[in-house]
């Protein structure tokens, strides 16, 4: 019986692993599973910089605006649609490809995402209605009190998380609805697998990285990002749009500042967010990284001879 390999492909956002991705898979013959958290949203395609219509066409793309965002959508639910068309697509190739730069996601399909409770919509409401009046520092002081082990935790190894407004309020949520701190929650299953992983990292030194991003964010502008975002602007407050691209734009349409700085924060957002993601996947185990200029010929002998 032939082994399955998932070929992973991480990385900050511009660092080009959709092009990569392509290549390999037509390469092996096979298909795409993004794992990209707001490409799933059908609302935000330009913000998000899902694939072009011609990228799309060079290979079998799955979970690429695939939902709406008024649907709730957790990493959980990726977690099983995900494990479920892989394993459909493993009995046409032994070989399938998954990339994108939401680590939470990634991390869900590689190893597994614990098993929270379901909590009442009417305990996340109120979290929601405490951080919009009392801001971030509300939901810091409740992690706090409701789990001082994991906030200690967060602190030390990964201070940038109790920035993050979302899964501030996941945890609080998670703590208040339960009775029990998130962190019992955590590690308390070990999943197994049917495919073994070769992940595949990209990277540039942080000039490149950000004169990309910035370049990115001016091709977004001129492809109608603003016209997108305000079709979206009466539906701000949407868990979905609390994105970098839309968040400030929402700002600009509200009136709090002018366009040309709504568009510098997207910059300075979106550059804040790859050095985030670039952070989660050095700590990511048996990650084989590339420069971003690596030669295609490279990459695919290191796949090559890590399949057995």
């Amino acid at each position: 019986m032939k082994t399955n390999y998932l070929i992973t492909i991480v990385g900050p956002t511009a660092i080009g692993k959709t092009a990569l991705s392509i290549t390999l898979s037509k390469h092996f013959g096979c298909d795409i599973i993004s794992c990209d958290s707001r490409q799933f949203f059908k609302e935000m395609k330009i913000g998000t910089a899902v694939p072009s219509d011609e990228e799309l066409k060079a290979a079998p793309h799955h979970f690429i605006q695939n939902k709406s965002v008024f649907e709730n959508y957790s990493v959980g639910d990726f977690e099983r649609e995900a494990l479920l068309k892989l394993d459909e697509l493993f009995q046409k190739n032994n070989i399938q490809i998954m990339v994108g730069g939401s680590g939470l996601y990634v991390d869900a399909v590689l190893r597994g995402f614990d098993d929270f409770p379901d909590i009442a919509s009417s305990i996340r409401e109120e979290i929601r209605r405490n951080y919009e009046e009392k801001g971030l520092e509300f939901l810091q002081q409740k992690l706090q009190e409701l789990d001082a082990y994991y906030f200690e935790k967060l602190s030390s190894e990964n201070p940038q998380t109790l920035q993050n407004p979302q899964r501030m309020m996941r945890f609080v949520e998670v703590s208040l609805g339960t009775g029990k701190p998130y962190s019992s929650f955590l590690n308390q299953k070990q999943s197994t697998r049917n495919f073994t992983p070769i992940i595949i990292g990209l990277e540039a030194n942080r000039e490149i990285m950000y004169e990309r991003i910035n370049r990115r964010v001016d091709l977004m502008m001129q492809d109608g990002l603003l016209e997108e975002v305000k079709n979206l602007h009466p539906n701000k407050n949407l868990n979905a749009l609390q994105t970098v691209g839309y968040r400030e734009l929402f700002d600009y349409l509200d009136g709090k500042t002018n366009v040309e700085f709504a568009i510098e924060e997207i910059k300075k957002n979106t550059r804040r967010f790859a050095k985030r993601q670039l952070t989660w996947f050095k700590r990511t185990e048996n990650v084989a990284w590339f420069d971003f200029e690596t030669a295609n010929s490279v990459v695919m002998n290191y796949v090559n001879n890590s399949i057995k």
